[in-house]
């Protein structure tokens, strides 16, 4: 197949303004910085949708760029595959991604505040963090381009990495140091699994080319390995579960989920890059790139669909204790990212992606408006210091409402047409699993509900709590962000905040992002999920039938609206929504009680679990603690103690008897030697 004219220069147009922006930031400037990547992603933008007209038109791109290597029979290259999946990626990304420029030249201009006087990192921070984030484009568009597994890798580590640097962009902060340490550790676990699905791809396969792989997924399907002697396994299955355990990383999935709550660490700009659009998103993706494997292993999606209705579920649960405004959108995304999980396991990956796509626009909108709110609250994260900055910030709460309002699956918003699509494809669902996963995610709509309107009612109505000084306070004189008790807080701005409205670098990024947070439901429902949209692109086997029983019972955007006002999802969330109105609106006073009358299961939500505890102790611990032992036991005891001051001991030992031997007097020698014949002529009677 041909290459698009275009394809090459869309990952390159962000690539080169990362590198000028990186290497040249001092001699360009602020504005120099931001302008390049700014640009380059446009270009990026521009180019996808212009490809995008082509691949609507029934096109498909596919071809190799560069050949890396060749080994054993295998081509080891970089090439892409440009098809419905690849350029709705494409679209997402860049806009998203673009978006979140505009965003940052407003949100990063006063970043010199929270570095040290003396940090040299904090002096062309501003140009170093646009570099990041216009490389972390880059490297999610070579990830969804890539036509074989060994660009998948190049771009899912290059995020990986990029992601680690961004979350720890604030290297003064050992939270932040933390956070990105434990991003990075966490994902390696996942990218372990990962890779070893792609090598055992190449080891049955003998290629790394999409292509040729599903062309020998039969193969994979009647192939039997054993991991454990004597019990055999489907080498697609094995194949698919190491597949989806690096999505689980990448895509936060429990267990492996603990790392991207802790990224909150990093500026704002980038939990709506990375957690809304694009690298949290890219497990999704590749599972349903991988559709004609996952289709041949019912274990595969059955492991799938529960791991996703858990993460749904019960992620959604942690959000509803959560103040720090950053932190229950990051567990909302826990929830979403869970819901497309579900929809995998469902053999629904258009709706997956469906969801995926709107997501993207709903959940950049409430991390930008939480970046709006926490600019105008001067760095204060706590929602406990906020209340009635409705009339403050007008525009940030009418966009933030509209992202809570699709969010939790509200009609028209974008989010109902797209999670109501998932659930009734999971309830329509024959894998194994699929009513246990239709149970936790349907009760998961009321908690959504709940946690959406919890933070507007919370932060936006209600008592202006930010006249008054902390009363959560911490040891030391500051509270958990900070602040003294005069409401001075680490850098420099004094209390009582006086909240206004932010400037239009950050408003306007809003205000386009919501839009599609509004139409892309119905605008896309009929093509992307009943319309053959995706086309080859996504394949479901005929034992997979729900979305073609869901197809059946469609009648256009407005008939599933009507519909759905008389489902239990719609009156679940609105349940929700009422609840949180209630507890925060007319009874304030209600959430302190129901909190103390909770006891223990308050305080396992508020420990999210243990998890975090369990891997401190477990792994974390152990590691210390094997560390330690081989460093005393190994390394002092066994090497230095026993190799090396052994021998030389050994070695001492045996001098000292032989120096009795070497006196210099004569008569000692002598008898030595007769010592010495009587000796050898006894071994060689015996011997005889």
């Amino acid at each position: 197949m041909e290459m698009h004219p275009y394809a090459l220069w869309v990952p390159l147009a962000p690539l080169f303004g990362a590198l000028v922006a990186g290497l040249f930031g001092q001699t360009i400037g602020r504005a120099g910085a931001h302008w390049i990547t700014s640009l380059g992603v446009a270009v990026s933008l521009a180019l996808s949708w212009l490809i995008f007209q082509d691949v609507d038109a029934g096109k498909i791109y596919n071809a190799a760029v560069y050949t890396w290597a060749t080994s054993g029979g295998i081509s080891f290259q970089v090439g892409f595959l440009i098809d419905k999946l690849t350029v709705t990626m494409m679209l997402v990304v860049t806009f998203v991604s673009l978006m979140v420029h505009i965003y940052t030249i407003g949100y990063m201009a006063h970043d010199e505040d929270n570095w040290p006087t003396d940090s040299l990192a904090g002096k062309n921070s501003y140009q170093r963090f646009f570099a990041y984030i216009s490389l972390f484009t880059f490297s999610m568009l070579m990830l969804v381009m890539s036509n074989n597994f060994l660009q998948l890798f190049f771009g899912w580590e290059a995020v990986g990495l990029v992601s680690y640097l961004l979350i720890g962009f604030w290297s003064s902060r050992p939270t932040a140091i933390y956070a990105n340490l434990k991003a990075f550790l966490v994902n390696r676990v996942g990218d372990f699994g990962f890779l070893l699905g792609i090598g055992l791809i190449a080891a049955y396969c003998g290629s790394l080319n999409y292509g040729d792989v599903f062309a020998l997924s039969q193969k994979l399907a009647s192939t039997h390995i054993e991991l454990i002697p004597g019990s055999p396994w489907l080498l697609v299955s094995v194949v698919c579960i190491c597949l989806f355990i690096g999505a689980m990383g990448k895509s936060a999935q429990f267990p492996l989920h603990v790392w991207l709550p802790d990224s909150m660490e990093g500026p704002t700009p980038i939990s709506a890059l990375i957690h809304a659009a694009t690298m949290v998103t890219a497990g999704i993706f590749m599972v349903s790139r991988m559709s004609p494997l996952f289709e041949l292993s019912d274990a595969a999606l059955s492991f799938v669909i529960v791991i996703g209705a858990i993460t749904a579920f019960f992620m959604a649960l942690i959000a509803i204790v959560q103040t720090d405004i950053k932190r229950v959108v990051a567990y909302s995304t826990l929830s979403q990212l869970g819901y497309m999980t579900t929809a995998l396991g469902a053999s629904a990956y258009s709706a997956a992606m469906f969801h995926l796509a709107t997501h993207a626009f709903f959940k950049a909108v409430l991390f930008l408006g939480a970046g709006s709110v926490i600019i105008a609250m001067h760095h204060e994260q706590d929602m406990r210091r906020m209340g009635g900055l409705r009339k403050y910030m007008p525009i940030t709460y009418l966009t933030v409402l509209i992202g809570a309002l699709a969010n939790a699956g509200f009609p028209p918003f974008a989010g109902f047409f797209s999670k109501d699509s998932i659930i009734e494809a999971v309830h329509l669902s024959t894998t194994t699993g699929a009513g246990f996963a239709y149970a936790l995610i349907l009760a998961g709509v009321f908690v959504g509900g709940f946690y959406s309107f919890r933070l507007v009612f919370f932060a936006f109505h209600g008592k202006e709590r930010f006249r008054e000084a902390p009363a959560h306070e911490a040891p030391g004189g500051h509270d958990a962000h900070g602040h003294d008790a005069h409401g001075h807080d680490d850098h420099g701005h004094h209390g009582p905040v006086e909240p206004k409205e932010s400037p239009w670098v950050v408003t306007v990024p809003l205000v386009l992002l919501a839009i599609p947070s509004v139409i892309a439901g119905w605008a896309m429902i009929g093509p992307a999920l009943f319309g053959n949209y995706f086309g080859g692109a996504i394949f479901i086997a005929p034992e997979h039938p729900a979305i073609a029983s869901m197809k059946a019972g469609f009648h256009g955007a407005f008939g599933m609206i009507t519909h759905g006002l008389m489902t239990p999802p719609f009156w679940l969330a609105l349940a929700g929504a009422a609840t949180a109105w209630y507890l925060y609106i007319a009874r304030p006073d209600l959430p302190a009680v129901i909190k103390q009358k909770s006891g223990v299961l308050a305080r396992i939500l508020e420990e999210k679990y243990g998890f975090d505890r369990f891997n401190d102790w477990f792994f974390a611990g152990g590691a210390r603690l094997l560390g330690r032992g081989l460093w005393k036991g190994g390394d002092q005891a066994l090497i230095d103690g026993l190799a090396v001051n052994g021998s030389a001991k050994v070695v001492g030992w045996i001098a000292s008897i032989v120096r009795l031997f070497q006196s210099g007097y004569i008569y000692q020698y002598a008898f030595s030697m007769i010592i010495g014949v009587f000796v050898l002529l006894t071994l060689w009677m015996n011997r005889a």
